[in-house]
């Protein structure tokens, strides 16, 4: 039932009224080949599209946008295709997470500033999903968010591979000498079959799930594979439904409550879900004014078990996952875990949508009287070394680092790091605990996903393939290993990991949820009196923006001026 008629619409203020203004906005509609017929009585529909020649996971939203449009069209609404910044994850230097914010910030003007009614945001690749919700929620507006699908699994002779995790396994053979350069070229070449994302549980595939069990797509949207003929259809029902929420004034804080990011969290540990989740879902959150803090993400981590199979935290992909039942599926399974009574974009509930859905291959979705691992993918880890948390993805590490004591070797920065690792004369063995300073938030920049510090490649030829690492910066969600992340507050800022030393010990204790440092209190005070915080790299443009207010990781790493306050205004029309 509509709430809302044709004159009480946004896009009216600047197409209806008899003034210079509104008929400047009609005549121009004639400038592009749209007449009367084709705009009046109609909502106006933006399509924010990601896409462009530097993003791979998002080749297909060319073809999508028109599909958008389609349904748009079928449904009487009038289409608006606007460009957005396009966050290629493997191509944008240094950090597509220094660009999150900025994505954020262009999308919620161009809702702001455009004389649309309601939006469609098209995403998939790692950053442009947080990014997009971010700006919804700030704007609020109705709106659908179609996501881009994985792309179709990897093989090569005979072996089926994911993308990253398994780059990630064969690269480190390359550096240990036992295969050459042109098979590492053709496993790549495997990985890298149709448009689409990353199709293991990165941080690609965790957002778009979590950005289904928040209610923003159409219920099972979020693992179609990018080029199977259900994707065009899904693009198409995304244009048709986004005019009718228009209508039913459906708009974003109606559907991601507190209950909502509550069920995303518990998805993303059922999922095995990448490490990222935890910042951007704050930083989301914070955009409706909704504090999530990481004590609570470690509470749910502990009573959710992991039921997706999915690497690289399990054997299988997400083209699997899909065809065995896909998020509505691992949802039913969860079953009275989630807050089923959630609304999403069809204005129905949770259940609704995921009340029907089997599970076809149970050792993809595994139940909870068979998990693939007790916990949530991820935990949660505070000591003197990390005051304000820090995270790790307990199920991609291996078992016999969960608790270690080891001797910290230490890199100053990345550039350290790279021109160190390999040295032979590095004193370093497997027992060692790596430590990266000044790769956070203002450390880096942008807080890269250098957190898999490459294991030296002396161990590497004895075999090794997994140590202890820890650093304030990310990794990616298709990573693997004992890589203790996000560690807060980073050390560019003067956190206690810009004080350790060589041959500090360290202590790592997951199921106590403990990352210590041992060095007495007053010989860290002595340290921090000599400390001096690194030069930062810009004094002008959006970097020099960026360093000015970004919060921490345990805050999202957002702009402190973009967090949830006063209404942006509604832009003068006259």
């Amino acid at each position: 039932m509509r709430k809302k008629k044709m004159k009480d619409l946004r896009s009216q203020r600047w197409y209806e009224p008899n003034n210079m203004r509104g008929v400047s906005s009609r005549a121009r509609s004639r400038q592009m080949g749209f007449g009367p017929e084709d705009i009046n009585n109609k909502p106006r529909i933006g399509i924010i599209n990601t896409w462009s020649d530097m993003n791979t996971c998002h080749s297909h939203f060319r073809d999508r946008a028109e599909e958008i449009k389609r349904g748009v069209y079928q449904s009487g609404g009038f289409p608006i295709e606007l460009p957005a910044m396009s966050l290629g994850e493997i191509l944008v230097k240094p950090s597509t997470m220094l660009y999150r914010n900025f994505l954020a910030m262009e999308a919620e003007e161009l809702m702001r500033c455009h004389p649309i009614d309601g939006v469609v945001l098209m995403g998939g690749c790692d950053k442009t999903t947080p990014a997009l919700l971010m700006a919804a929620l700030s704007m609020n507006i109705p709106a659908i968010y179609m996501p881009a699908g994985p792309m179709l699994r990897g093989y090569y002779a005979g072996e089926t591979l994911g993308s990253g995790t398994d780059v990630l396994r064969y690269w480190a053979d390359h550096r240990a000498g036992l295969i050459d350069d042109e098979k590492l070229e053709n496993v790549v070449g495997g990985m890298s079959r149709s448009a689409g994302t990353c199709m293991v549980m990165g941080t690609a595939a965790t957002m778009m799930a979590i950005s289904e069990t928040l209610g923003m797509t159409l219920p099972g949207a979020s693992s179609i594979p990018a080029v199977d003929s259900a994707h065009a259809l899904m693009a198409s029902a995304c244009g048709r439904r986004i005019v009718d929420m228009v209508w039913e004034d459906l708009k974003p804080r109606d559907i991601m409550t507190e209950a909502a990011f509550d069920n995303a969290t518990i998805v993303d540990m059922a999922m095995g879900g990448s490490t990222n989740a935890m910042i951007h879902l704050i930083a989301i959150a914070g955009r409706a004014g909704i504090k999530l803090d990481l004590e609570r993400f470690d509470n749910i981590s502990k009573k959710t078990p992991v039921l997706a199979n999915i690497k690289p935290s399990g054997k299988f992909l997400m083209e699997d996952f899909y065809y065995a039942g896909g998020i509505r599926g691992l949802m039913n399974h969860l079953g009275d875990k989630l807050d089923l009574s959630q609304i999403n974009v069809t204005g129905g509930t949770l259940g609704d949508a995921v009340k029907d859905q089997p599970v076809y291959l149970e050792d993809v979705i595994r139940t909870l009287d068979n998990p693939l691992y007790p916990e949530g993918g991820t935990a949660i880890l505070w000591g003197n070394l990390s005051p304000n948390g820090c995270v790790i993805k307990q199920t991609a590490a291996d078992p016999k680092f969960h608790q270690h004591k080891g001797r910290a070797v230490v890199f100053r920065d990345y550039a350290d790091l790279h021109l160190r690792i390999d040295n032979p004369n590095l004193d370093v063995d497997e027992n060692s605990v790596l430590v990266l300073q000044n790769a956070g938030p203002i450390g880096a920049p942008g807080m890269p996903e250098w957190g898999m510090l490459p294991i030296p490649k002396k161990l590497l030829e004895k075999g090794v393939r997994d140590m202890v690492r820890i650093s304030d910066c990310r990794m990616s969600g298709t990573a693997y290993g004992t890589c203790v992340l996000h560690v807060a507050p980073e050390a560019a800022v003067g956190g206690p990991l810009a004080l350790v030393q060589n041959g500090d010990m360290i202590e790592l204790d997951i199921p106590a949820r403990r990352i210590h440092l041992e060095v007495s209190d007053d010989e860290l005070e002595k340290r921090r009196a000599l400390w001096k915080p690194p030069i930062y790299p810009a004094t002008r443009g959006y970097t020099a923006l960026y360093g000015k207010h970004v919060t921490q990781a345990n805050e999202g790493a957002d702009f402190d001026f973009l967090h949830a306050g006063d209404e942006t205004p509604e832009p003068l029309i006259f």
